[in-house]
């Protein structure tokens, strides 16, 4: 599940539950934005992803979610919605464990160009390029995608709306 390290700082690499924001982002057809990544080694062990990445500093997740939108895809044009899943992951990549506590936001946008404008230099190395995905693509697709049940949790949101709370997924290790 290396995917979720993305948006990691360089010298990120004290260990410790790192806080993560990620970003559902749709556009007006209900499509949704996922960015492919890699292992910096090798392009072959590859999967889809959420953008966002971890908190800076003091910023809220809220603000972590937007600057990491803004510097995977380039939109910025978006409208922030609630925290529709809370996750708990751990898993290898580029060389060591990343153990997560991960809130992912709903939020919808009409910008559908992107343009990843603020890469780190792990991120150069690992992210391949972004797609949108309409549900019943993502839920044929035979690539690895994260969370893993992603497609069946986008259904049910188009289906029922966001929950009227967080909804905790299963704790994934890798």
């Amino acid at each position: 599940m290396p995917a979720e390290a993305e948006g990691a700082a360089e010298d990120s690499s004290s260990g410790g539950l790192r806080k993560v924001a990620r970003v559902i982002l749709l556009d007006p057809h209900d499509r949704i934005l996922l960015l492919h990544g890699h292992e910096p080694d090798d392009p072959s062990d590859d999967w889809w992803f959420t953008p966002g990445g971890g908190l800076e500093g003091a910023e809220s997740r809220e603000e972590a979610a937007l600057r990491e939108l803004a510097e995977e895809t380039g939109i910025t044009d978006v409208e922030l919605g609630p925290v529709l899943w809370r996750r708990m992951c751990s898993f290898p990549f580029a060389g060591r464990r990343w153990d997560q506590d991960e809130w992912y936001y709903l939020a919808r946008t009409t910008q559908t160009a992107t343009e990843a404008r603020g890469l780190t230099e792990l991120e150069r190395r690992t992210v391949a390029g972004a797609r949108w995905w309409t549900c019943a693509e993502l839920a044929r697709a035979h690539e690895t995608v994260y969370p893993t049940r992603l497609a069946e949790l986008l259904r049910r949101l188009l289906d029922e709306g966001p929950p009227a709370g967080p909804v905790t997924l299963d704790v994934e290790i890798v």
